[in-house]
């Protein structure tokens, strides 16, 4: 099966190391700089070069019209347009993500109910079977 996730201008990615401040952020490429930057993007951050190694490339792909380097007016406008927040948040990547950001940002109490209601599930299943 081919590669279909190219690194193109209108690319969303997902930057992935951890040490990098816009961990976890959803970016824009929106110009080359050599083989190993781009130019990224997005509303929420300000333009900036990364490299391509702390990138994960999605499959959703914005519309920039051929236009390298657009302002942050034309960049936010074709985001919306393309509706990448509802297309991301109904990925499995971006569920998956979402969950884990749930969990993590759970309380102590939060946790406890969370095992409560798994030894209950438990529980019922076990019952149901025996």
């Amino acid at each position: 099966m081919p590669f279909t996730r190219n690194i193109e201008l209108g690319r969303v990615a997902l930057v992935n190391l951890a040490a990098d401040p816009l961990y976890g952020k959803l970016v824009t490429i929106v110009d080359f700089v050599d083989m190993n930057r781009v130019l990224v993007d997005s509303p929420t951050i300000q333009r900036c070069v990364i490299s391509l190694r702390r990138l994960a490339l999605t499959s959703i792909v914005v519309d920039l019209n051929g236009e390298k380097s657009p302002s942050k007016e034309t960049l936010a406008a074709a985001l919306k347009a393309a509706d990448v927040e509802g297309k991301w948040a109904a990925s499995a990547w971006g569920k998956k993500i979402a969950r884990q950001q749930a969990r993590k940002n759970l309380t102590d109490f939060d946790r406890y109910k969370v095992m409560v209601a798994r030894v209950k599930r438990s529980a019922l299943i076990k019952k149901a079977l025996a």
